[in-house]
């Protein structure tokens, strides 16, 4: 990545080249804080902020955020890292929030359910009454999840959903629809300016090996040379957005005027079967892992693609990376990190 001082975004592979520039929206400096931001997002996002001059708060528990995701940025006198839990109240002084703080990966947001229901709907509360005191805009990362599996296909941001209420994976797909509840009830009782993302799958650098999610599961399995599971025949469908083209939505829709509240989808048209994903990470590894299948687990959505129109056309925003260059960059990190 570029440096903390650094005004662009850096894409990180070979020839580093530059695919996204900062908006040039936030001349002046801003205090902002950061939920989850010793996590996979949530560091980009500190990262990003930073190189855009802004004094950035960052707020974790570390429950599944890692100390080495921020590391690098502890040396900046703009930097401050908050050790603590969103489902209790904190008093700051910000002029604006992101609220990423949640456990993102099935194989987390599963260990501790009610924990990951209080960190969404607790967690949403606290940040809105923090924003209210303070008058900060608060922008909130909600996820695809609350499309449950999808009846319509791409999905719409008017698409209401279709999510079993009582299903394992209910804790974060209904926590994360009541959090955007919270949010609309507050813009529309409190007038509070408030930003709504519905995040699609997003990897790259800095995701934790042992998260479950379908990329690191793929590229660590073929590193180590061990069988690739599949779940099913492989058939269901994700789009996959690289972590720095993420980043930059986040960062375009903070910059919106109030009248654009979301929710607006954020993620990668471009649809790739399961199979597709893990012959493509077979291919840019060189491994010899073999295909294997696994029962499909509970709830699993069958197909799950973005329509991003409402980014393009409010966000000036689309995908740039590749899923071949992403998983070029994924790679790489992860080689290291098992070199370790």
């Amino acid at each position: 990545m570029g440096g903390i001082g650094d005004t662009d975004f850096w894409f990180p592979s070979a020839g580093q080249e530059r695919l996204w520039r900062g908006t040039g929206e936030n001349e002046m400096s801003d205090r902002i804080l950061v939920t989850g931001g010793g996590g996979f997002l949530g560091s980009h996002l500190c990262e990003r902020l930073l190189g855009d001059g802004h004094e950035v708060l960052c707020l974790d528990n570390f429950y599944t955020g890692r100390k080495q995701n921020i590391r690098h940025l502890m040396s900046s006198p703009r930097f401050e890292f908050i050790r603590h839990d969103v489902t209790f109240p904190i008093f700051l002084e910000v002029d604006r929030i992101y609220n990423l703080a949640c456990p993102a990966s099935p194989v987390h947001y599963q260990r501790n359910p009610v924990q990951t229901t209080k960190t969404s709907v607790h967690g949403a509360i606290n940040m809105l009454g923090l924003a209210k005191r303070v008058g900060a805009t608060i922008l909130q990362s909600s996820t695809s999840e609350v499309y449950g599996d999808p009846a319509i296909h791409p999905q719409t941001e008017d698409y209401w959903g279709n999510v079993n209420p009582i299903g394992i994976r209910s804790c974060y797909d209904e926590g994360k629809r009541c959090a955007e509840t919270l949010f609309f009830d507050y813009y529309r009782e409190h007038n509070l300016p408030i930003k709504v993302i519905r995040i699609f799958n997003t990897y790259g650098p800095r995701m934790h090996p042992n998260d479950g999610r379908v990329v690191s599961n793929f590229v660590v399995q073929a590193l180590r040379g061990e069988d690739i599971t599949i779940f099913g025949e492989g058939t269901q469908t994700r789009s996959f957005c690289f972590v720095g083209d993420l980043i930059e939505g986040m960062v375009r829709m903070m910059g919106t005027d109030s009248t654009v509240t979301g929710p607006v989808n954020l993620g990668n048209p471009t649809e790739s079967t399961i199979r597709e994903l893990a012959e493509a990470v077979l291919e840019l590894t060189g491994s010899t892992s073999k295909l294997v299948k696994r029962p499909l687990p509970a709830d699993d959505p069958t197909r799950r693609r973005p329509d991003i129109s409402k980014a393009k056309a409010v966000l000036d925003w689309e995908p740039r990376v590749s899923l071949r260059e992403g998983l070029a960059a994924t790679i790489e990190y992860f080689r290291k990190e098992c070199a370790g």
